[in-house]
Formats: C-alpha cells, sequence, structure tokens
C-alpha cells in the first residue's frame, strides 16, 4: 500500500517543472490521500535524510505560472559516478547509489517520481533496477528525449527564441547586418530548426546537418543580390561545419563529466566576414531560454504528465515514464525512452518544409 511519496527534479531547469509538481501533489492527496515530500536539488537531495520537505496543498498554491523549481536542482549528482573530492584536490568518481537508496527508504518513501532529462531518467532506471519504485517525467528544453512526442519545457523556449528573432530583425534590417542567433539543444537542433522557421531566418544551422561556410557566404550573398539587405541566421550550440569539431566552451573534468558547448555562434560569425563585406553581429540567447513563465501548452502537459506519473504508481508500473504520444497521455519504459536521443531527421519533413520556405540549412 502506498502511502507517502517522494518527488525529485534533476538536471537543468526549464518552465513547467512546477507544474508537474503541484500536478503530482494535488493528484496524490485529493484522489489518494497520499502524503508527497520534496527532494530538494535533485538526487544529490537523496544523500542525507536532511533535504525533504513536505509538499502540501498550500505548498504548491500560487506554483503554476512560476518558472524553475521549487525543489532545486543541479544537473551534477550522479549517485552512480559521484565525484569525491581527495585530500590532494582532485576528484574520483564513486558508486554512492546504496546511500541513496537506503535513504529513501529511511524517509518513508514508497514511490519515487523523478523528473528529469536522458541524464536524471538513466539515473532513475538504474535505481529501479537496484529495486528502488520508480516513475520518470520526462522534461527537456532540448525536445530530445526520445518516445515522447514533445517534452514539457520545449514550447516555451520556442517561444523565447522566436521572440529574439522577432527583435533581431528590426535591427538587423536598421542596419543592414547579419545577425546571428546562438540558441541551445545539445546534440538536437530541435528549438534551431522551429524558432528559426516561426522567426523567420535565412539559414538555420543544426546538429545533425554539418554546415559548409562557403555555400553559407554564397546563399547570403544571393539573397544580398535580390535585394535582402540583411540576413538572420540561426545557430544550434551543438553545430558544426563539414570535416570539423563542435565549438566547446568547457571541457569535460574530473569533476563535471559532461562538456559543455558554445561558441558556435562567434565561429561562424567570425569565418563570414571573411567572405562578406557585411557587419555581422552574434546573440547568444543562452539560459534565458530556461527561465520565464511557462507557456500554456507546458503548463497543461506539465499538469497532465504530474497527474499520469501518480496513476502509474497507484498501478505498481515503475520503471516507466510517461510521455506524449499524438494527444494521449501513455507509459513507456524508462530503458527505451534513453536508449538513444531523438535528432531531427536530415532528410525529414520539417527540414524539407524549412528548405521549400527558401531556408538554407548549411548543405
Amino acid at each position: 500500500m502506498v502511502k507517502k511519496i517522494g518527488i525529485l527534479t534533476g538536471g537543468g531547469d526549464c518552465p513547467g517543472l512546477n507544474a508537474v509538481i503541484r500536478g503530482v501533489v494535488k493528484s496524490a492527496i485529493l484522489r489518494h490521500g497520499w502524503e508527497v515530500i520534496g527532494i530538494k536539488d535533485g538526487f544529490d537531495g537523496l544523500l542525507t535524510l536532511n533535504n525533504a520537505i513536505p509538499l502540501t496543498l498550500e505548498a504548491v498554491r500560487g506554483i503554476l505560472p512560476r518558472g524553475g523549481t521549487i525543489l532545486g536542482t543541479t544537473n551534477r549528482g550522479n549517485p552512480f559516478s559521484y565525484p569525491l573530492r581527495q585530500s590532494d584536490g582532485s576528484y574520483i568518481q564513486t558508486d554512492i547509489s546504496d546511500q541513496v537508496i537506503e535513504n529513501a527508504r529511511n524517509l518513508g518513501i514508497d514511490a519515487l517520481i523523478a523528473v528529469g532529462g536522458e541524464g536524471s531518467l538513466k539515473i532513475a532506471l538504474q535505481l529501479s533496477q537496484k529495486g528502488l519504485p520508480v516513475v520518470g517525467v520526462p522534461k527537456t528544453i532540448d525536445n530530445d528525449l526520445d518516445k515522447t512526442d514533445v517534452t514539457f519545457g520545449y514550447n516555451t523556449a520556442l517561444e523565447t527564441a522566436t521572440d529574439a528573432l522577432d527583435k533581431l530583425h528590426t535591427t538587423a534590417e536598421s542596419h543592414h547586418r547579419v545577425m546571428i542567433l546562438e540558441v541551445m539543444g545539445r546534440y538536437a537542433g530541435w528549438i534551431a530548426l522551429e524558432s528559426g522557421i516561426a522567426g523567420g531566418a535565412d539559414v538555420i544551422l543544426i546538429p545533425e546537418i554539418p554546415f559548409e561556410l562557403e555555400k553559407i557566404c554564397t546563399s547570403i550573398k544571393e539573397r544580398k543580390d535580390r535585394g535582402g539587405n540583411f540576413s538572420i541566421i540561426v545557430a544550434a550550440e551543438g553545430a558544426f561545419p563539414t570535416g570539423g569539431d563542435r565549438v566547446v566552451a568547457e571541457g569535460a573534468t574530473e569533476r563535471y563529466t559532461i562538456e559543455r558547448l558554445g561558441g558556435v555562434g562567434q565561429f561562424v560569425a567570425k569565418q563570414i566576414e571573411k567572405c562578406l563585406d557585411m557587419d555581422v553581429r552574434v546573440t547568444v540567447l543562452g539560459h534565458l531560454q530556461r527561465g520565464g513563465s511557462p507557456t500554456t501548452f507546458d503548463r497543461a502537459l506539465g499538469s497532465r504528465f504530474g497527474v499520469r506519473a501518480v496513476e502509474l504508481v497507484e498501478q505498481g508500473d515503475f520503471g516507466k515514464m510517461v510521455a506524449l504520444q499524438g494527444r494521449k497521455i501513455v507509459a513507456v519504459p524508462i530503458a527505451d525512452a534513453t536508449r538513444e536521443l531523438k535528432q531531427v531527421n536530415p532528410d525529414g519533413e520539417i527540414v524539407r518544409a524549412a528548405e521549400s520556405l527558401g531556408i538554407m540549412m548549411g548543405r
């Protein structure tokens, strides 16, 4: 019999997390009479017993339109490979998952709802395989989780990027410049592609299609010859040139095992300036894409995900992730959803539509 459930939010924050938390709490309490506790700062919060807070109906009142997460989060706390600092200042990766599971049980948690992206859900799967009852909720602005049509947070990030493109258009046209907008997405180009289409970009660069700089310059020159005295380029942070490498702002270290992408906008700008007699400016949208109030779509989707996650707990259907397929919220194995990234099909319908609109995709 389930009496108490826990919920945590791991990985990068995004709009809609609080909608999920609220959905879980209201559904668990109003429909089932369960107790709900929130784990602070992702899986790091289960390293001690002092990072759990009661989540009552009063605790989630008013959080639906708020961005971020009231529980806090981190994308660096993997209990299966946790960096422990040594006396000489170095770090060693240590498996402390048994301690995490023991603390969860000492808190009286009958089941854990883990809200996160690919990395966090892989951790959730491993904990489930070790005996901790876990249900996953997909979260990422990158929209790169498989087996779900879309993740919450993505729609809000798209709106932010598209709004930025609308603003860049006016200044680009006024000064006859090439404006480059660098957006997030890591190894998937969904944000760049869909915001680029919606924002009227002239060139879109995504990780799935290595770009050729000479062809980009030729495309902008031809646009200028047709009377277009400015151009807008959207570059996904993971985009890279044919035969080249991704631009990395900070490489992986023994403490932070994931590289941090960034800088492709400046890289492209420097190359374009060599072949075009035009001013080039770069805007890096950065963490603005993670902030702000969630859109209607993300509030509704997050709420539905939270309710469905509670239903899976009630059914004892653990090791599963809630997912949006078509218009329905379904359950899929976490293992299937995290096996590989969901990337843009270079020859798919969305890319073909962009090219039919005259958008240059870097090839």
